[in-house]
């Protein structure tokens, strides 16, 4: 067979969760064998075309974050990697298991169109780049792509130039491929009893201890529920985390900048943060602020995460879920050798009073503010305000559902005002900063949940990026619906700017009928200046939802919370 369909066969063979992509000559033949081969679940992986290869790589993404499987990406050689790159950037941030199979030019070709430095360029982005070297080599290098996607749980690139492609090898060098390794957890001696003695003896002796659970947490939800229980530990997530603990009653959402006002207090007031695969950023811990004045353990089983954002008091290497089942050992030890420490479950943070706090402070939709909306006027449209808005379709739309939020001024509205489910109800692109990624990256989270109602949360500037992919939810006619924040503007910028400079034509756009550019693609789709024009939403909910619905929100324009955070700004 020729290296190109053994590439796709072995790669399908390893279990490839699903396949996303833009199909050209250099990635034809691989991307054709990968979907005609059956996978460890007995039948090939479902492909979904795109219309964009940027489009594909967020899709990819997204399904790896809400499945935990790897999703493939194929793009052509040269500017098809290139269209996929920010996206690729967003997936390497996020530490996402995900393979992009390209086509590459052969070596030497240096006057070709399509050449580039493809190595130098996937390794810029921060992901790792690997290649076919040889036909004699082809197998051994496609599974060793496999292999550090699943297991190093990385983002990688396959580079497959189109002459190997095109070598033959014999058919039965590809019968021994089995399905990837699953990825192996660290060995806990990282927690080892004398270890986990001392995080335990820390949860018995704090007063306010905290437990902060990242996307590295996302399968140790029992244990950690248990832990808090005992220590009387409140429990949070970071953004990546969100919708892990909805159920419990002790939870405080998200920490950190999308918290609200009271959350945050709750945070900073800790003497104790346990935190469990999380990355400690900016984002989370609005700049080092919240980890002022208390102890911090962190727990993960990668050691790069270790002070890569702020020094803590403890690194702990071991498994999130590993580290919260021997915890909860050490708690009950502790308290059965020593009596005099207390009894199980203990009071810690967990008062009247304090869950008082915790329940007025948990969800933004309930704080009170004042509303910015303004009907029309002579010669003028009314405009609503972001948070009625969101709040209003919050009560409107199912709350089986995926949220995803863009980039923006805008973006802790449906980042936060929308409530999620669970933790696979919400997929936040926003490792890489980038804007006009939610779209896609919404689909892909909808497509390994068919039936959930998808949420796409995007500004004016991002939707206009990345409507191509409208047409690739039409097509698979998806329960989509996309509330476009629409201010003309890049609204971040003129906030951040608008203090020092009345030149702001560069970020400011004349009015766009988003809804009539989405309907070109066949989305159902409204324009809304006030709550009584959200009132088609209703018939979309109790319709067969199979066409995505487009809303174009004229917003009412002033600074965000988040960006208050951010840039210091007047909210």
């Amino acid at each position: 067979m020729k290296v190109s369909e053994a590439v796709g066969q072995i790669i399908a063979r390893m279990g490839a969760g699903h396949v996303f992509g833009v199909v050209g000559s250099g990635n034809f033949r691989a991307t054709n064998a990968l979907l005609a081969t059956a996978g460890p679940a007995g039948h090939p992986p479902r492909f979904t075309a795109t219309r964009h290869e940027m489009g594909a790589a967020c899709m990819a993404d997204a399904y790896g974050r809400v499945t935990g499987t790897f999703a493939v990406v194929t793009v052509h050689q040269g500017c098809g990697l290139s269209n996929a790159l920010t996206g690729l950037g967003e997936a390497a941030k996020a530490r996402t298991p995900l393979l992009v199979i390209s086509g590459d030019t052969p070596g030497g070709q240096f006057g070709s169109n399509f050449w580039i430095d493809q190595d130098k360029v996937i390794e810029g982005m921060g992901a790792v780049a690997e290649r076919l070297h040889s036909a004699d080599r082809a197998i051994e290098d496609t599974v060793r792509a496999v292999t550090r996607a699943v297991v190093d749980r990385r983002t990688v690139v396959l580079s497959m130039p189109l002459d190997i492609q095109e070598a033959e090898i014999p058919e039965a060098q590809i019968e021994q491929v089995q399905a990837a390794a699953p990825p192996a957890h660290p060995d806990p001696a990282g927690l080892n009893d004398q270890a986990a003695r001392e995080i335990a003896d820390a949860l018995l002796t704090a007063e306010r201890p905290v437990l902060l659970a990242g996307r590295g947490a996302h399968h140790a939800e029992e244990p950690l529920l248990r832990l808090g229980e005992l220590s009387g530990a409140l429990l949070t997530t970071s953004a990546a985390g969100r919708g892990l603990f909805v159920d419990d009653p002790w939870h405080t959402d998200v920490m950190g900048g999308f918290a609200t006002d009271g959350a945050a207090e709750l945070v900073a007031e800790a003497d104790l943060l346990v935190v469990f695969g999380a990355a400690l950023n900016r984002w989370t811990t609005r700049s080092g602020a919240l980890l002022a004045n208390k102890t911090v353990i962190q727990i993960d089983d990668t050691v790069s995460a270790f002070g890569l954002h702020y020094p803590v008091t403890r690194s702990v290497l071991s498994d999130s879920a590993l580290a919260a089942v021997a915890l909860c050992a050490a708690l009950e030890a502790q308290v059965a050798e020593h009596p005099q420490v207390g009894s199980l479950p203990r009071t810690g943070y967990r008062t009247e009073e304090v869950g008082r706090r915790v329940r007025d402070s948990l969800h933004w939709r309930d704080q009170p503010f004042e509303d910015r909306s303004e009907p029309a006027a002579e010669g003028r449209g009314g405009v609503i305000d972001p948070r009625t808005l969101t709040n209003a379709l919050d009560e409107m739309l199912p709350m089986d559902r995926v949220v995803a939020p863009d980039g923006g001024n805008f973006n802790a509205y449906p980042a936060m005002h929308f409530r999620v489910p669970d933790t696979r109800g919400y997929s936040v692109p926003l490792a890489f900063q980038s804007i006009g990624l939610a779209i896609s990256s919404v689909i892909g989270a909808a497509t390994a949940q068919p039936g959930r109602v998808a949420i796409a949360g995007v500004g004016d500037g991002g939707f206009m990026m990345s409507h191509v992919e409208l047409d690739t939810a039409v097509r698979e006619q998806l329960p989509l619906v996309v509330v476009v924040y629409n201010d003309d503007a890049y609204g971040a910028e003129v906030h951040h700017f608008e203090h020092e400079t009345d030149q702001l034509d560069t970020v400011v756009f004349p009015a766009t009928d988003i809804a009539a550019l989405a309907r070109g693609y066949g989305c159902e789709a409204l324009t809304v200046r006030s709550v009584e024009d959200l009132a088609p939403v209703a018939d979309w909910v109790a319709g067969p939802r199979t066409t995505p619905l487009v809303i174009d929100a004229k917003i009412a324009k002033f600074a965000s919370w988040v960006l208050a955070h951010t840039f210091g700004a007047d909210e």
